[in-house]
């Protein structure tokens, strides 16, 4: 499988022109592309209720992933006024989960493009895998509410609980025997918040193939932490862990539930937004100027004195298509910041930009094709204390972090450079 290709690939999906522009892109409700709404989003975040009640689908979780993965709040913003307004240490559970996030993009910074492919081998050799979702399954008909469920959630909202997306990944792998890669494409595609480090990883996570062993989860599981809809008594998954570790370990592919099940369609993907609002590169709208480089993953507030340029790379999306509320969702922020924005691939982008006298702002390791390294971006601030090498585990990056901790950033008696 070439690692760069997604397995889901919309065969109907439209290129730029009259094509996208017929399709109906409305944003999704919960989440405003703004920075008011990422700033609320951030005050509203209830850090003492939340190691109690975030494995709960209606538990206290933050719901900035979509505003972090595109830049409208940094990581390193985000665990500093956490840990200002509500005094948490780094020992702190919602810091140690925004840990995770961090721990996820050094790797991908670490390994590129090898996190697309098994991390090490899993519970079955790649081989026992199917590289293609079912059709129930994609279209939330498997008979077992708790993946139906999350299937429709995902296609209505673009977002999904973390517990929902592990519950629907490890069925995905470890029920029907779908690659987790296949998987990780699709949702992917649907997600606001889709960041390839954290989605992709997340699911070999889940696999096997980047953890000690595969994520396993059970009806019980479900009827503690979901509302009474998304129980699923008398599936598949209402047995026990050791029965459910021998399917992992078992080339044996389950199927949907017996019977007939209300099914959804799918979601269309798109490589390009409405080409209403986007043009070709023209190099002389900025030529002797201060350009800022807007893209899909720093949509915050340009700063004063330069000039904003939106820019989209045609062959990423070709690549990674996207939902139409998160098309909605991005397009939406380019145009309330940007007046020029330039849709083309990404050495034609950065060829337009030459003539500019600097070109300033944030690198994100989605930028993957080469041209962009002429433009020498800097990484965004660092959370963390980030390791020079990379960290094979979380458990390693973490005691690095805690250990190179600043003075009053861990409780009494926890490891720390003193």
């Amino acid at each position: 499988m070439n690692r760069h290709q997604p397995v889901f690939e919309a065969t109907d999906t439209p290129a730029t022109g009259a094509g996208c522009a017929a399709v109906p892109f409305a944003a999704s409700e919960a989440f405003a592309p703004t920075p008011a709404a990422a700033r609320a989003r951030l005050a509203a975040v209830r850090a003492g209720d939340y190691a109690r009640s975030r494995n709960h689908l209606d538990g206290a979780v933050t719901r900035l992933s979509p505003y972090l993965t595109h830049g409208l709040l940094d990581l390193a913003e985000v665990v500093a006024s956490l840990r200002k307004r509500h005094h948490l240490p780094l020992t702190h559970k919602l810091v140690q989960e925004l840990g995770w996030r961090a721990y996820f993009q050094h790797s991908w910074r670490h390994r590129g493009a090898a996190i697309f492919d098994d991390l090490h081998p899993g519970p079955l050799p790649a081989a026992a895998y199917a590289r293609e979702l079912p059709a129930d399954l994609r279209r939330g008909a498997t008979g077992v509410p708790v993946i139906d469920q999350a299937v429709r959630t995902l296609y209505a909202s673009g977002y999904l609980h973390n517990h929902a997306r592990m519950w629907l990944a490890s069925y995905t792998v470890h029920v029907r025997k779908v690659h987790w890669r296949a998987g990780a494409d699709w949702m992917f595609a649907h997600l606001l918040d889709g960041d390839l480090a954290s989605n992709h990883l997340s699911w070999q996570w889940v696999a096997g193939t980047g953890s000690a062993k595969p994520y396993l989860f059970n009806a019980e599981n479900v009827a503690r932490y979901a509302p009474p809809a998304w129980h699923s008594p008398g599936t598949v998954i209402d047995t026990t862990y050791a029965v459910l570790d021998a399917l992992a370990h078992s080339p044996q592919r389950r199927g949907a539930e017996p019977g007939a099940h209300p099914a959804v369609d799918e979601p269309p993907l798109f490589a390009a937004p409405p080409a209403e609002g986007f043009t070709a590169p023209d190099a002389a709208t900025v030529a002797g100027r201060t350009v800022w480089l807007v893209h899909p993953w720093a949509l915050a507030d340009p700063p004063a004195g330069t000039l904003p340029v939106a820019v989209l790379d045609t062959r990423w999306h070709a690549r990674w298509p996207w939902s139409a509320q998160r098309w909605a969702f991005v397009g939406a922020r380019m145009h309330a910041i940007a007046s020029l924005r330039w849709m083309a691939p990404a050495p034609e982008l950065v060829a337009a930009l030459r003539p500019a006298a600097q070109v300033r702002g944030w690198y994100n390791p989605h930028l993957d094709d080469p041209a962009w390294a002429a433009l020498r971006l800097p990484l965004p601030p660092s959370a963390f204390a980030d390791p020079d090498r990379a960290c094979r585990s979380f458990s390693a990056y973490w005691t690095h972090v805690l250990k190179h901790a600043p003075p009053g950033a861990l409780p009494q008696g926890v490891l720390s450079n003193d």
